[in-house]
């Protein structure tokens, strides 16, 4: 029999994604441009965990031939696939533009066998349905009356899913041969360049002011949101199949909505909450009746 994934690995993953759903709410507390945050944001994370890790040189392997080029393409993917999608919900609307962009799994489970040489099993192609339709159900609110698709918008929407595929399964590539610590410094190193002309283009002559509320929220996202739930991302896609964890990302849309309920007293509908139970459903699905990955990966 094939042995089950790591349970510890799946624990890892669904709480780096409550984690990540925080971040919206947070950010919903700050006053600051949205790029000067991020690039805050990642300073932070990186800082934190070089002063960690420090003694265990966690930048050590990282400039390797391969090695180097690979994360430089994972964080042009990061931002390339963040930009599509922010410009297909301006096209589009938050609930079309994040349905497609959601579709990621089914991407991940094409391309993972052609990229890492594992199978998508069975079960994968069972859950995803229930959990799309659980998608919906929770974006159900948010769609308008009369919805306009442009091709502009749905290519944007697609090419995000399919960035954030690929950089799915480039970070499960890279974590073979560097530790999760030294890929999530870097990722925040680079993408925190990446935005940086952003940031600077935006705060240029806005006087920008950090008042104790911005600088608490950009610390909590800094440390909680990335430092911490990126680590655990990471670390968990090591241990399971990243076609489990990206079928898990969905919960993003179900922990977003229950963490402004409790945070910030925004209502919760009951189509939120029964697609909540259909993406819990799917995630189930892939935990208990998945199997284990074929390899073992390198430890934190």
């Amino acid at each position: 029999m094939p042995r089950r994934g790591d349970p510890a690995g799946y624990a890892l993953v669904v709480g780096s994604y409550l984690l990540f759903s925080l971040t919206p709410v947070l950010m919903a507390w700050t006053t600051i441009p949205t790029s000067l945050a991020l690039v805050v944001r990642y300073a932070i994370a990186a800082g934190v965990l070089l002063l960690v890790f420090w003694r265990r040189r966690p930048l050590a392997g990282v400039f390797r031939p391969g090695v180097w080029q690979r994360f430089l393409l994972m964080a042009a993917l990061d931002a390339s696939q963040a930009f599509a999608y922010f410009y297909a919900v301006r096209e589009l609307g938050v609930a079309v533009a994040t349905f497609i962009y959601y579709l990621q799994p089914l991407w991940v489970a094409l391309l993972a066998p052609r990229i890492l040489h594992v199978a998508t099993e069975r079960v994968v192609y069972i859950a995803m349905p229930i959990a799309f339709a659980g998608l919906a159900l929770v974006l159900g609110p948010s769609f308008s009356q009369t919805v306009t698709l442009s091709l502009p918008g749905v290519a944007a929407a697609l090419l995000g899913g399919v960035g954030f595929a690929l950089f799915q399964v480039g970070i499960k590539r890279q974590t073979r041969e560097v530790s999760s610590i030294s890929t999530v410094i870097v990722m925040c190193l680079l993408d925190g360049l990446f935005l940086l002309p952003a940031a600077i283009w935006a705060t240029t002559g806005a006087g920008v002011v950090f008042e104790t509320r911005d600088v608490l929220a950009v610390v909590l996202i800094g440390v909680l949101t990335t430092a911490l739930a990126f680590t655990m991302w990471v670390e968990g896609v090591a241990r399971v199949r990243v076609q489990h964890a990206s079928i898990l990302g969905l919960l993003n849309a179900v922990g977003s909505p229950v963490f402004a309920f409790v945070l910030l007293g925004q209502g919760l509908p009951l189509w939120t909450a029964a697609g909540g139970a259909l993406i819990l459903a799917s995630g189930a699905l892939v935990v208990l009746r998945g199997s284990g990955e074929p390899e073992p990966e390198p430890p934190l």
